[in-house]
């Protein structure tokens, strides 16, 4: 497509867009002229289109083009800006992008491009793909994710014409997705902005009723406000330092949050006052605080230092709360000009302000890492993947050290093993213990501001599923559960190799006689890639051994359910694919049978569980026959419920009975009741087979107190 300059709509005498060519002054006139070309190209392939709201579909590429101008960004960003949509609501191809314009305007609005024109399951599934494509652009290039940005923020202001429950929905997706991308990346300006159109948006009723009552609360705190501004200046003058202070609005979105989060009325939320204070460099920063704090008292442990430790976004400034007057909490940011703009613009500020153009360059590359560590997550579940990040998105951090002396930026809750594996994934696979401060803790130890943390790894220590209910970071989550995937995969393949074997010996038959031309039909009749995949299959419960041996055999006439007359030997130290059942926790020397549970394995049982009785005769062809192979040194958890006299020491007496038989305690509890004549003792202890429980329940009813000892079962005795 390209269009003749007799074909150009009449929207480019818009005002709109005279005021545009207007703001590109800082271009050099090659430049720009790349700028209207995009501009006309843009025009003419929407020339058919019209928004929502009636107006020509052009005004909304110029306004977003606007925003990348107003951050002074440079042509192939602002041609970008003005093609973004022009791949996906038109014919243009990127080759036709890339020939036109070059080949890095046609990566960025490709990067820009959603994933409409494919098929999704859902539209949470949809929604994670066009994320996870708009991540790996923004990695590759930055200015994807500004452009992005500036795209979302037009449309939120310009969705007076959908309807309320889609404009709630793409609202709700800005304020969970888009608002904190643009907090992460220093854009505190545009996360403000986004967050008070979102919310006005989902609840406008609300937020009515808020701005109303924010307008007559200003009106009524005028003189105070003067006040305590009036005496700030006062002090700096004095202390012959010059700043610029000014008060600092609360956003309608921060007020609504911190009422609803906190349990607070609108007039507490609004007790507060905050200033910022601007000044020349870094050591007036100090000096400034030094004199405020001279001023009006500061409140213990509300001193912030993000000069000396910055947050992982680049943001910068000295904060503080001091007790004004008639005990108005009033909170101070003390910051350079160039924090400044880099708190207000971000990442921007690399192109906004050129006197920035080294820390701008330093921030830029610790959000090419931050993205890169987002991109590190990646699942073949789009769904997981999404909710991972959403997790590391809202990052109220927490600083702790390595033992080198490296600071790190951890989520607020984030515990040891979030640690680890933001040191290395194979830390994380391999900690075992840790110290945190010099001292021991258990991996679920929260860390905190300051915490000098150390891993202890082992080659033999691998992730524990109950980690996931503790981790806080998207990657800690994500590699935890990409191992027990990967572990109990392998695990399964095992299991379900040995029980093929199993049944292909039941029906007389010894698998290494069948031809490697049987095994590749099977392989390729059921559509997978090997016999690996089939052996895992079996392991998982998908697939019955007694169905794929004769499938293989080529004997589908013969019955598919006889059960086998073979026994499976287990050692209970399988792993996730082998389980033993929580209900009659079996032991070595208890009978036992396997039930074959989809996605789950081999789950065993004793023989008599209650558990089981009715599925062992429904769906007798998922049950196998199973023993125990001897293994030295495993020990398995069992539940015993002892009855004893209500006297004082018993507990220790039982206690050192259960040491003495070589067994460990796990747990205990009791039913107290100091009136009652005798106590029930609930304990879950470790033996190594049948014959040591059998240890140590005789050593136990050697205890005069002790009257009555029983074997635990499904919560029954």
């Amino acid at each position: 497509m390209d269009p003749s300059p007799s074909s150009f709509p009449p929207a480019e005498e818009d005002p709109a867009y005279r005021v545009f060519l207007d703001s590109l002054d800082y271009l050099t006139t090659a430049d720009a002229g790349r700028v209207q070309a995009a501009y006309r190209y843009a025009a003419v392939a929407h020339a058919q289109q019209k928004r929502m709201s009636g107006e020509p579909y052009i005004t909304h590429p110029l306004a977003v083009a606007g925003a990348v101008v107003e951050w002074r960004m440079d042509a192939d960003a602002i041609c970008a800006a003005l093609l973004h949509d022009v791949l996906e609501d038109t014919g243009t191809t990127k080759h036709e992008l890339a020939e036109k314009f070059g080949k890095e305007v046609a990566e960025l609005v490709d990067g820009l491009s959603k994933l409409d024109k494919m098929e999704f399951a859902s539209y949470q599934e949809a929604q994670a793909e066009n994320f996870r494509k708009m991540l790996m652009a923004m990695a590759r290039d930055l200015r994807v994710v500004l452009i992005k940005l500036a795209d979302r923020q037009h449309n939120i202001q310009t969705m007076g014409s959908m309807r309320a429950d889609k404009r709630a929905r793409i609202a709700r997706e800005t304020l969970e997705i888009y608002a904190p991308i643009a907090l992460r990346l220093g854009l505190n300006k545009l996360y403000r902005e986004l967050q008070d159109t979102s919310f006005r948006l989902i609840y406008p009723h609300r937020a009515e009723v808020l701005a109303k009552a924010l307008r007559t609360a200003k009106g009524n705190r005028k003189e105070l406000l003067t006040r305590i501004q009036d005496g700030i200046c006062d002090k700096l003058v004095h202390a012959g330092l010059k700043a610029d202070v000014f008060g600092r609005e609360k956003s309608l979105y921060s007020i609504f949050r911190k009422m609803k989060d906190k349990h607070l009325s609108f007039s507490q939320v609004l007790d507060i006052c905050g200033f910022r204070v601007v000044v020349g460099n870094v050591p007036t920063c100090y000096l400034a605080l030094g004199a405020l704090h001279s001023l009006y008292k500061p409140v213990p442990g509300k001193f912030k230092d993000y000069i000396a430790i910055p947050k992982a976004n680049g943001y910068q400034s000295l904060h503080t709360t001091l007790i004004g007057p008639y005990g108005t909490p009033v909170e101070v940011q003390i910051r350079t000009e160039e924090m400044h703009h880099v708190a207000q613009e971000g990442v921007a500020a690399h192109w906004l302000y050129k006197d920035t153009e080294e820390s701008g360059a330093d921030l830029q590359i610790k959000t090419h890492k931050w993205l890169q560590s987002l991109l590190e997550m990646q699942s073949n579940d789009s769904a997981e993947f999404f909710e991972n990040v959403k997790i590391d998105l809202f990052p109220d951090e927490v600083y702790v050290f390595t033992p080198k002396g490296k600071i790190m930026a951890m989520p607020r809750g984030a515990t040891v093993v979030d640690f680890a594996y933001a040191v290395h994934t194979d830390v994380g696979n391999h900690c075992s213990a840790a110290r945190v401060n010099q001292e021991l803790a258990p991996l679920r130890t929260e860390l905190k501001n300051g915490d000098l943390v150390e891993i202890i790894t082992t080659s033999k220590a691998t992730p524990n599923p109950i980690w996931l209910t503790y981790v806080k970071t998207g990657r800690a989550r994500s590699k935890i559960r990409h191992f027990l995937r990967t572990m109990q995969n392998e695990e399964s393949a095992r299991l379900g190799e040995r029980l093929l074997r199993q049944e292909l010996l039941s029906l007389g038959v010894v698998p290494i006689s069948i031809p490697a031309e049987a095994w590749d039909a099977l392989v390729k009749s059921g559509g997978m890639k090997s016999m690996e995949d089939i052996y895992t299959d079996i392991g998982l419960g998908k697939r019955l051994p007694s169905v794929v041996a004769r499938r293989l055999l080529a004997r589908e006439a013969m019955a598919p359910d006889t059960p086998s007359n073979m026994t499976l030997a287990i050692h209970g130290t399988e792993g996730m694919a082998i389980q033993l059942a929580r209900c009659c926790q079996p032991i070595p020397g208890d009978p036992i049978i396997g039930s074959i549970r989809k996605g789950s394995g081999l789950i065993i049982h004793t023989h008599d569980c209650q558990a089981i009785r009715k599925s062992r005769s429904a769906e007798p062809q998922k049950w196998i026959d199973v023993e125990w192979e001897p293994e030295e040194g495993k020990l398995f958890d069992i539940r015993i419920r002892l009855e004893v006299k209500n006297t004082r020491g018993v507990l220790a007496q039982v206690a050192s009975a259960i040491a003495e038989a070589g067994s460990n305690i796990e747990h205990v509890a009791m039913d107290s009741d100091p009136e009652r004549l005798f106590t029930l003792l609930h304990f879950t202890i470790q033996v190594s087979h049948r014959t040591h429980l059998a240890a140590v329940m005789r050593g136990l009813r050697h205890i005069p107190e002790v009257s009555r000892i029983a074997r635990e079962r499904g919560g029954e005795a």
